[in-house]
């Protein structure tokens, strides 16, 4: 191996002479063509990160209307264009229909069932995929979140029932859940920067998800139709991967070939000297590691994990248990209109967090997590008692949950890549994203419970 590498002459300032295969550095090779593929990278996770979450998102977002219409299914097909499909005359009719006497503003089913059918399936694939993920190749897998993510917003968007439009979560949930743990383990073969793109589009997917979806139906445009503008994400998800990103020799693309032996090393920088020479990771594939070393791995994650799960139980929480219930009456905003600006203020402070992490860097996540904990504290006795006088004191507390919520997940996984050796890392990133999935689906399910409380109350 050192003889075929060096035959082709001096090594070049750049790179690494002690690694089998070149590895430059961008400091020293400043070359257009290397700031163009370095730029690329960055700019294909950024993208992956947004249309990953996107379809999830817009799902959270869309939680109160997808009740709201199975529970009036005559309301979405009956109003004016221009009036609010989810309002007109719904307050009188729940009261009228139920017999609701509860001093809160309920749907029958609470938001956070459609959280639970949003993140068990993520929960499943993130909590089985380490162990058999990496058999199947990276367009195999890229291939199948566009799929899922396309059909969670045809499903919800022709659906008549409760069940289909669970169902269509549900495929939400597999294609962020698949796309989640793909993305972060390929970020393994690039440079560390790549996972402040990743980060920064997911972010972003929250902001723009949660904006396009209240502006859109704001506009006039139903819920339906919205979703179906939405199927633009998909393709855009495909073209991210497989036109945006340049991908290295050691990603597998439709095959599953075995990329560990050195002659592979060797014939891949054979036959792609250029971007070799670009790559912004070195080009060896990690080995297999046994189960022992997975277990040792995963035990020294958890100061990261269980920080990063609490942080999620707290926000989501909040989120899906509280955003329902903190409803402001004598304002211009309708129920619905505010629990849309609920989540696209939580989601603006997402995406400026998980954007800051070229800035500031936290090693300590336990912090955000406590801080985390005092917000969903004082939120519960602010829906008790009821003694805000103004929406925007909210406003302003949702957006710090944002950034706590951000700055949590940014800072993981960027401490992780960081301190995670070149063999680790793979696994590594794809078995940490197990936190905030398990923090959402228990808040979840104790969100139900309280949701239910709350709404008995007169």
């Amino acid at each position: 191996m050192e003889s075929s590498v060096r035959a082709r002459g001096t090594v070049p300032s750049g790179w690494d002479s002690d690694e089998d295969v070149r590895v430059p550095d961008p400091l020293l090779r400043p070359s257009v063509e290397y700031r163009i593929v370095y730029w690329r990278n960055i700019v294909g996770f950024w993208f992956l990160g947004l249309c990953n979450n996107f379809a999830y998102v817009i799902m959270l977002s869309a939680a109160h209307d997808i009740l709201s219409k199975q529970e009036f299914p005559n309301n979405g097909s009956t109003v004016s264009q221009n009036s609010d499909p989810n309002e007109a005359g719904m307050l009188q009719s729940r009261d009228d229909s139920r017999g609701n006497t509860s001093r809160y503003d309920c749907n029958k089913v609470s938001t956070a069932a459609i959280l639970l059918a949003d993140i068990l399936p993520t929960l499943v694939i993130k909590l089985t995929a380490p162990f058999y993920i990496h058999h199947i190749p990276y367009s195999v897998r890229v291939s199948l979140c566009v799929l899922t993510a396309a059909g969670s917003f045809l499903i919800v968007s022709f659906s008549t029932g409760i069940g289909m439009s669970f169902l269509g979560v549900v495929f939400a949930s597999i294609s962020s859940g698949l796309g989640e743990v793909t993305f972060l383990s390929l970020t393994a073969h690039f440079h560390s920067v790549v996972v402040s793109g990743w980060s920064s589009g997911t972010g972003g997917a929250g902001i723009f998800g949660a904006l396009s979806y209240s502006g859109l139906t704001q506009a006039g445009i139903s819920p339906e139709n919205t979703l179906l503008v939405m199927l633009v994400v998909p393709v855009l998800m495909a073209c991210s991967y497989f036109i945006i990103l340049v991908h290295p020799p050691t990603v597998s693309s439709w095959g599953c070939c075995n990329t560990n032996s050195p002659h592979h090393a060797v014939v891949a920088s054979d036959r792609q000297p250029l971007i070799d020479s670009m790559l912004l990771h070195p080009a060896r594939q990690a080995p297999d590691l046994a189960l022992s070393e997975k277990l040792r791995i995963t035990k020294g994650l958890m100061k990261y994990i269980i920080p990063l799960m609490v942080v999620y139980f707290a926000e989501y929480f909040i989120n899906q248990g509280l955003f329902e219930l903190l409803y402001f009456r004598n304002i211009p905003l309708k129920h619905s209109e505010q629990y849309r600006w609920y989540q696209t203020l939580y989601q603006a402070g997402v995406f400026v967090s998980r954007s800051s992490v070229s800035c500031f860097r936290i090693r300590r996540v336990w912090i955000l997590a406590f801080l985390q904990c005092i917000n969903m504290v004082f939120l519960i006795f602010v829906v008790y008692y009821m003694f805000l006088p103004s929406i925007y004191i909210i406003f302003v507390l949702i957006c710090y949950e944002g950034l706590l919520g951000g700055a949590g997940y940014v800072n993981t996984f960027n401490n992780i890549s960081r301190e995670s050796t070149d063999d680790e890392r793979e696994f590594a990133m794809g078995t940490a994203c197990i936190a905030d999935t398990f923090g959402i689906a228990i808040s979840g399910a104790v969100a139900i419970p309280l949701h239910d409380y709350f709404c008995s109350l007169s």
